[in-house]
């Protein structure tokens, strides 16, 4: 099927992707940054579906960690087909006390890896003319979202970033699109007041939250066949929270 890597891969979404992938019978590359991190485990899970994977440590906020990522990736399966770009982290709070470092680094970790991860795997998609590119974004880059102008303005520069990207690489049959998640299950979520989980479910027309499974299935299917055709779009999965 080809190779797929996903950035901040060992738990969370990350995880569930890297495995949804998997079962679509892709050898994974799982990015993970810190030791702590259950690789290992996450890597014996995908193994388990019957395919390839390895582990490799890389910040993705740092161009020269990501371009020995995409060599070693290449040097151990021989093609990069699909990327999914889902590192990412929040430093919330209010614009009048936000620190800069606290903006540079959602700047850092959530946009410029996109752009150091597109920049070093896309000249070996352009060489075997195919490849899939997932960025997630969020639906706060579509909305805002007060307490959160960092991480709304990497999310809305990952959408700028795709739209254009799409332009510049679709003749070489490369596709390159969003997932924007709206309010997903997690632990953290689960871990809200329950007065403001309410609040929150009220206001989405499904009146749930999305599961891992929602934002895994859509990634799928950005990377499958059946989305040959659809390039420089934001996917956006949260039930119609933000329309």
């Amino acid at each position: 099927m080809g190779t797929a890597l996903i950035t901040g891969a060992s738990r969370g979404i990350g995880r569930e992707l890297a495995l949804r992938l998997a079962e679509e019978g892709y050898d994974i590359v799982v990015n993970y940054l810190f030791e702590e991190e259950d690789y290992a485990g996450t890597v014996a899970e995908i193994e388990k579906k019957g395919v390839k994977a390895v582990a490799i440590k890389a910040d993705v906020s740092k161009f020269s960690e990501v371009e020995a990522m995409m060599k070693e990736t290449v040097a151990t399966f021989g093609t990069i087909d699909v990327l999914v770009n889902n590192a990412g982290i929040t430093r919330d709070g209010l614009l009048a006390r936000m620190k800069e470092e606290d903006f540079d680094a959602v700047i850092n970790v959530n946009l410029k890896s996109v752009f150091n991860c597109c920049r070093h795997a896309v000249p070996y998609m352009m060489k075997q003319k195919h490849g899939r590119i997932i960025s997630m974004a969020s639906v706060v880059g579509l909305s805002g979202q007060g307490g959160q102008t960092n991480y709304s303005a990497s999310k809305a520069g990952i959408i700028g970033f795709t739209k254009s990207l799409a332009k510049e690489i679709g003749s070489r049959n490369i596709t390159v699109n969003a997932v924007a998640p709206g309010f997903v299950e997690t632990p953290m979520t689960d871990a809200m007041p329950e007065k403001a989980r309410a609040e929150v479910l009220g206001s989405i027309p499904l009146r749930r939250g999305g599961t891992v499974k929602d934002i895994a299935d859509a990634v799928a299917f950005l990377a499958s066949d059946q989305a040959s055709y659809i390039t420089g779009h934001v996917l956006s999965v949260n039930g119609g929270m933000y329309m």
